[in-house]
């Protein structure tokens, strides 16, 4: 036993010290079968534990064997065929249809459907065109795409998930303490007690017999199991999350969320698709539609606003002009000039909807966020945009609910809209009109109540992510600061992955604590009967030896993913339960 040799010196003792002892015990006492068995299983389980990790970590570094083996590139013109690893960051890439993506990129040119479900657990095709993201690993469909190459190969999406993840093992979860700070003093007590043990039985009489039974004693406390019992689980856990398209940071997330009773879901981005439309443009004293869209997109020309994207989209078609002089006015809106004319683009409250109250309402009550636009002084029209829920949404809740967990929208839209996109996903908590800061406190507030977990995209929903128990980024693929903040970053835009997730880690939780209950139980029955005499130093090597094969086998039951289809009902397996989210 080397490297417990190894440790020693370092003065570090460990459960290999208390096997080495009780080996070396044995041939003094001239039980050399007993010496003999004691070793070889003992050396058989720490074979089985070194397996079962490097089989779980396999699963994970697989992730890496996406990446194809080489590339077709364009350099001077011509084709060449290169290794990803000589890619650099600005090539063009030639990915032809049935190829996987060397690396990731930007569409430059072609269209096609992604097939990205070993990445991100997405299970339909994703429509992909110019100017799209693409990640290392996705097989394209039909379309030759030409793809410009945005990271180096060692630093793609891939690559960083597999560092965060075996970076991130190391940081332990409750469970894995737990059994840490059982074994840390266990250990020097078991050494010190079956030192008395010796020590008063030969004094009393008998020094063979009670060296004998002290070291059987020794073995008997061994918390073989108990330091293998969490670790193996968390490997195996943490590697089939992976595989579902879900990014667990270590130990302490994934045992953070097995204990997760609530769930605050941000609204734009998680429960809606992030891609909103106009629904409807109301106009005054005869205004046309076209008028209102026009003046409206003159001033959001410049704007990265989600309702801005809607808006231009919308009034592409009319050639719209942009306004000079634009400047935003905090939480309220924009105004520029356009043709020599002041006009004024915001929110209600900040603008007055004058003649257009009762439509604002009814705009506000189907769920829509609403801006007024005002041209020359004069109120022209309120514009209704809407960004609809994902189609999975009300399946997820549904599912959360009936497990048990307490769901709430946490928003920072107006609480109309905040309220009818509620009540359509079957969210009955809604917290409206809320800023970031806002967002954190009362994820705080709800988790004194008990343990939550906020859902968001990672980006404006960070401080609220951070000051949760579990913070989970959603649609996180390729964002930095989505997989720096959150415990758990979902990879794909499929909500149902949460419900996926929060399953697993539950399944988990209960693996872990099964597996610390029957390694204590070892213990507890093994040690008096030892110390009575009733089984000797083979027969209690060979219980300790059976239990650390159960608790190993145990905990690469964790390694199995449960599909989406056995976890939501019917009406969320069909074709159009899917997200077809762009990426």
């Amino acid at each position: 036993m080397p490297s417990t040799l190894k440790r020693l010196v370092k003065g570090r003792i460990g459960v290999g010290t208390l096997m080495t002892i009780a080996a070396v015990g044995a041939v003094l006492l001239g039980e050399l079968g007993e010496a003999a068995m004691l070793a070889f299983l003992f050396s058989i389980s720490e074979g089985l534990e070194e397996y079962s990790l490097a089989r779980a970590r396999r699963g994970l570094r697989a992730l890496l064997s996406l990446v194809p083996a080489q590339a077709v590139v364009l350099r001077d013109g011509a084709e060449r065929i290169v290794s990803p690893a000589e890619l650099r960051v600005g090539d063009r890439m030639i990915v032809k249809p049935g190829e996987r993506v060397a690396t990731d990129g930007i569409i430059r040119s072609g269209r096609s459907a992604l097939d990205v479900s070993a990445i991100t657990g997405e299970s339909v095709p994703i429509e992909a065109g110019t100017d799209d993201k693409v990640f290392a690993g996705s097989i394209n469909g039909v379309g030759a795409l030409e793809v410009e190459v945005t990271t180096p190969a060692e630093d793609n999406s891939l690559a960083r998930i597999v560092r965060i993840v075996e970076a991130e093992q190391s940081r332990k979860g409750a469970s894995q303490r737990l059994a840490d700070r059982i074994a840390r003093p266990l250990v020097p007590g078991i050494m010190i007690a079956s030192t008395a043990i010796a020590t008063v039985g030969s004094v009393l009489g008998e020094p063979s017999v009670w060296i004998h039974r002290a070291l059987v004693v020794l073995v008997a406390a061994s918390p073989c199991a108990l330091a293998i019992a969490v670790p193996v689980t968390v490997v195996a856990a943490v590697g089939a999350a992976s595989r579902f398209g879900v990014l667990i940071k270590g130990g302490a997330a994934l045992e953070a969320l097995g204990r997760v009773r609530g769930i605050c879901l941000d609204k734009t981005g998680t429960l809606t698709r992030n891609r909103p439309v106009v629904l409807e443009v109301a106009t005054t004293n005869g205004t046309p539609r076209e008028h209102v869209l026009a003046v409206a997109a003159a001033l959001e020309a410049r704007s990265e606003h989600p309702l801005a994207r809607a808006i231009l989209a919308e009034a592409r078609a009319l050639g719209p002009k942009a306004a000079v002089d634009v400047e935003a006015v905090p939480g309220a809106g924009l105004t520029g000039r356009l043709d020599g004319r002041l006009i004024r683009l915001g929110r209600p409250g900040w603008l007055e909807p004058g003649p257009l109250d009762d439509e604002l309402k009814k705009m506000q009550r189907a769920g829509a966020s609403v801006v007024l636009v005002e041209d020359d002084g004069v109120l022209i029209g309120a514009i209704a945009v809407r960004d609809e829920l994902r189609p999975e949404a009300g399946e997820v809740v549904s599912w959360l609910r009936s497990r048990g967990y307490h769901v709430a929208m946490l928003t920072g839209d107006n609480r109309a809209t905040a309220t009818a996109l509620a009540t359509e996903a079957g969210i009955d908590a809604v917290h409206a009109e809320l800023r970031p800061e806002d967002k954190v406190r009362l994820v705080q507030q709800l988790g004194r109540e008990r343990s939550t977990a906020m859902v968001g995209d990672g980006v404006n929903d960070a401080p609220a992510l951070a000051g949760a128990d579990v913070g989970i980024a959603m649609g996180a693929m390729g964002t930095d600061v989505a997989i720096e903040t959150a415990d758990v970053a979902l990879m794909g835009d499929d909500l149902r992955h949460l419900s996926q997730v929060l399953h697993h880690a539950r399944q988990v939780r209960e693996i872990m604590l099964q597996n610390i209950g029957l390694s204590l139980t070892i213990i507890v029955v093994l040690v008096p009967l030892a110390l009575l005499g009733v089984l000797g130093l083979a027969a209690v090597v060979f219980v300790h030896e059976l239990a650390e094969v159960v608790v190993i086998a145990n905990g690469v039951r964790a390694g199995r993913a449960h599909p989406l289809h056995s976890l939501l009902p019917p009406a969320a397996q069909g074709p159009g339960a899917l997200a077809t989210a762009r990426i």
